[in-house]
């Protein structure tokens, strides 16, 4: 059996037929006041529908609509998660893990070159002769380095001019 609200709300949406009908007008106190208000509810139903229309929108109007929705949408799913994919454990854990990854890289670059060996950029004094009445203060050095370049440089200080047998060939 239904309710007198849910009996109100059929009869006056005209949805009442036959003995039920019969047996809810005669269960009302006032059935003229209750056609009234009747009459009443349809004249606010018909103004309501004639005022309230939705307007036409514009294909611009109608895409700023959507793309106004699906952000709100969006933000309502982010609120009912409550986290962004950055928090703060995610960014503990790659602070933690980038240290690791540097000290693990620098201890495996550190660890090819061994304690005694000697550097490949190291250079050798090959001789140096100066004649020490024509230049007193000078000084020949010449460097040749270990690389497959086999880069020999010669390095004076002080020479006022050089001897005739250090001559470039």
């Amino acid at each position: 059996m239904k309710m007198f609200e849910e009996k109100w709300t059929a009869w006056l949406d005209d949805q009442l037929s036959g003995n039920e009908l019969t047996q809810f007008e005669a269960s009302l106190p006032d059935l003229e006041a209750a056609r009234a208000e009747k009459r009443e509810a349809r004249k606010l139903g018909s103004f309501l529908k004639e005022q309230l229309r939705s307007r036409k929108m514009s294909n611009e109007e109608f895409f700023s609509h959507q793309v106004h929705e699906r952000i709100a949408g969006e933000r309502k799913d982010r609120s009912r998660t409550g986290s962004t994919w950055w928090t703060i454990p995610r960014l503990v854990w790659c602070g933690a893990t980038a240290l690791a990854l540097f000290v693990l890289t620098t201890f495996l670059f550190l660890s090819r070159e061994q304690a005694g060996e000697q550097s490949e950029y190291l250079t050798q004094i090959l001789n140096s002769r100066v004649d020490p009445v024509a230049n007193p203060n000078a000084a020949v050095y010449i460097f040749e380095t270990k690389t497959d370049n086999r880069v020999t440089v010669l390095w004076t200080e002080g020479l006022q001019s050089l001897p005739a047998d250090y001559a470039a060939k």
